[in-house]
């Protein structure tokens, strides 16, 4: 696996945690952000790449910012 897909799949698992911590449903988070639940899975499988407007988008959702969601450093695979 090279770098690039290794921090691509932090970041979708971060997504996913950080979901899961505030008790939101897929559904809820893509309504927040005005991205589809169906888009909002697909990101946190690793089956779609989130432009960095998506992540800003779900950045604010959490209350985070785009620097905070994506320090990964703490993410295991």
């Amino acid at each position: 696996i090279t770098e690039p897909n290794i921090f691509l799949k932090k970041i979708c698992l971060k997504i996913k945690i950080e979901r899961t911590i505030r008790g939101l449903s897929q559904e809820k988070l893509g309504e927040l952000c005005g991205i589809s639940n169906t888009s909002i899975g697909a990101i946190e499988r690793c089956q779609s790449i989130p432009t960095i407007l998506t992540i800003a988008k779900i950045a604010k959702a959490f209350d985070m910012t785009v620097s905070d969601l994506t320090n990964i450093s703490e993410i295991s695979l």
